[in-house]
């Protein structure tokens, strides 16, 4: 059986060039297996994410309905991060992640992106700032840090 990391990245890449391609200014940020038969993908639009969007989007997914019970959602203030576009745009900003092997002798991590490039994100991480290359990401997400 396929892990849930494979699965996921194989279900965001089919959706993605669907649904940016069939609801402009749509951006799949992620997709989540919520179970064996459940996804939730993350979307963004410049003029943000109201419920029509949502409901647009998961009528183009409808293909899918006949094995998954599917949420389309918004990315919240705990947004998605799975791109190196994401990455980049959060310098500054502190996010979790979680690997699929280990870095620096661990799986998860927390810190703020202190450098991100096309292959790896960096981060001010204890005991010291790593380097980690975006294949190992399985999750990743910027922290809220409340109102500043």
């Amino acid at each position: 059986m396929q892990d849930v990391h494979t699965k996921e990245r194989q279900l965001e890449h089919e959706l993605a060039g669907r649904i940016e391609e069939r609801v402009p200014g749509t951006e799949v940020l992620a997709v989540e297996l919520l179970g064996p038969d459940r996804f939730c993908v993350y979307i963004d639009h410049p003029e943000g994410v109201d419920h029509a969007l949502c409901e647009r989007v998961t009528r183009e997914l409808d293909d899918y309905r006949r094995e998954y019970a599917i949420d389309v959602s918004s990315p919240g203030v705990e947004r998605p991060l799975r791109k190196p576009a994401h990455f980049e745009r959060f310098v500054g900003r502190k996010v979790a992640l979680r690997t699929a092997g280990e870095i620096a002798g661990r799986k998860r991590f927390k810190g703020e992106v202190i450098g991100a490039d096309e292959q790896a994100v960096q981060l001010a991480a204890e005991p010291q700032p790593v380097l980690i290359p975006y294949e190992q990401i399985v999750r990743g997400n910027l922290i809220d840090e409340g109102s500043k």
